[in-house]
């Protein structure tokens, strides 16, 4: 057993022992509520009266006993105020009994007025303290010193794994889960105004589809069924479609059985939203827009700090053919090579790729890595190949390309965006194209849901549809480069 974990296990005994002190003393450490009239942020912002009682309550963060008299430190929603704390103010026996028994971590009450010490800082002088949750394990090792904290508890694993401990020692980090929400309520009354109906879709599917990727399982008892979750909302949003409500939407969590880095999470939360009689060109329009809408009013600003990089959306985004987007960052043009000159082009470029790749898998690694990294102004990349968008109506001016635009800024992928394939011949015969790409090893190819097709066969009108990622969103409004950074609580290896 390492000295730490020894060390640990006496402060937490240590802190036992205080807490049946408490007990003894006839102190419940654990009561059931507490009227917190006034919160620590309403008090800092206070002029007056000062002759008045306040009763507030937070997180000790820090405390200096002298005596019959101690100094501590409150904290709660992030704002700390300090509290003065004196033997011959409280109940006789109390000082003894309750304020030598605190630890920092313990969730306390005080009542009591308002004063500046002599160095000019806002403090409560206390006339009441009560114990409203006792700290059993102590908080990583913080420590102030002229309103600084240092030593603090900054290691990013330790942080991620421990979120709450992350938010009580870095209450800044709060700020971005703050933005987040912001984010997600402006795409949603954008959406809103524009009569788009938020909807729910199963998040268990009996066939998982709509993207390329591979799935969780689980399984059903009472159905003696295997389950996937989803990972896409794209399939049940079309069929909403066809079902006649002409302009829907979906914020909800999608599961991919995928690596983990930087930009991907198992788990992520994203936007599809659809509009029949629409096609890609609106949907780009509509997408800029409600990108540039939300970022003024989430940050008051048209101008995202991200990284190195100061990228402004105040300008028309770019708009740059996919192929020519090769050509000019990689300095070939690849748009009439086959699956053999893309790999000779790759293992040239010394870029790994499995020997087993098609087409598809080649043409996709050769644009994330010559092209992707330098997409950081934003950029709409338009006129896929079809054999990477199985789901995508097939150009109207050239068969070999489908009406697709993928949006980029800071080098990440915001959007994906399809004219929407909607002749269910077409469709089947892509998918089975997809069943052929599984067949020959390749995991993440679609699989055909025929619930879907048949929909389809009813009759689906001409529609736009967008997936666009929040996480990415959120880590570029709030200049975080780690998708781990705008999750609460991420997965870890």
């Amino acid at each position: 057993m390492s000295d730490n974990t020894v060390n640990l296990k006496q402060l937490i005994e240590y802190r036992l022992e205080k807490m049946k002190a408490l007990k003894d003393g006839g102190i419940n450490p654990f009561p059931h509520n507490f009227d917190l009239k006034n919160k620590i942020t309403d008090l800092l912002n206070k002029k007056e009266p000062f002759n008045q009682e306040y009763q507030t309550a937070g997180r000790l963060v820090s405390m200096r006993k002298m005596g019959k008299a101690s100094f501590c430190h409150v904290q709660d929603e992030g704002k700390k105020i300090q509290v003065y704390i004196k033997n011959d103010l409280l109940e006789e026996g109390m000082y003894d009994l309750l304020v030598r028994n605190l630890d920092i971590g313990d969730i306390v009450g005080f009542n009591g007025t308002l004063f500046y010490t002599k160095t000019n800082e806002l403090s409560i002088k206390c006339t009441k303290v009560t114990m409203l949750a006792k700290s059993i394990r102590p908080l990583p090792n913080i420590k102030e010193k002229d309103g600084e904290s240092f030593f603090a508890f900054e290691d990013k694993e330790l942080r991620y794994r421990n979120r709450h401990l992350d938010l009580i020692v870095n209450p800044s980090v709060k700020d971005v889960f703050i933005a987040r929400s912001k984010i997600i309520n402006e795409v949603r009354n954008f959406l809103n105004k524009k009569k788009y109906l938020e909807v729910e879709t199963p998040i268990l599917q009996s066939l998982y589809g709509g993207a390329n990727a591979r799935p969780f399982t689980t399984f059903h008892n009472t159905l003696d069924e295997k389950l996937y979750l989803r990972i896409s909302l794209e399939l049940y949003l079309k069929k909403l479609i066809i079902g006649g409500i002409n302009k829907v939407y979906e914020l909800s969590k999608n599961f991919r059985n995928e690596g983990m880095d930087k930009n991907h999470n198992p788990e992520f939360t994203m936007l599809e939203f659809y509009a029949a009689y629409s096609d890609v060109y609106n949907m780009m329009d509509c997408t800029e827009k409600m990108i540039k809408t939300v970022l003024n009013k989430v940050n008051n600003s048209t101008v995202i700090n991200f990284g190195d990089n100061k990228i402004s959306l105040k300008n028309k985004f770019k708009v740059i053919d996919f192929f020519e987007s090769i050509k000019t960052f990689s300095k070939k043009d690849v748009s009439n090579m086959d699956s053999r000159a893309l790999y000779k082009f790759l293992k040239d470029s010394k870029i790994k790729i499995e020997k087993n790749a098609n087409y598809g898998n080649l043409i996709d690694k050769i644009f994330t890595h010559f092209v992707e990294p330098n997409l950081i102004k934003p950029t709409f990349i338009i006129n896929f190949p079809k054999e990477i968008s199985p789901l995508a109506k097939t150009h109207r001016d050239n068969e070999s390309l489908v009406e697709r635009f993928e949006l980029f800024i800071g080098g990440m992928e915001i959007a994906n965006s399809f004219t929407e394939l909607n002749d269910p011949v077409d469709q089947i015969e892509r998918l089975n194209k997809q069943v052929d790409l599984r067949a020959k090893g390749d995991k993440e190819a679609q699989v055909i849901d025929y619930s879907f097709i048949e929909a389809m066969e009813v009759g689906m009108p001409p529609t736009g549809g967008v997936g666009l990622g929040i996480d990415r969103l959120t880590m570029l409004f709030t200049g975080n480069a780690s998708i781990k950074d705008v999750t609460l609580f991420p997965a870890m290896r």
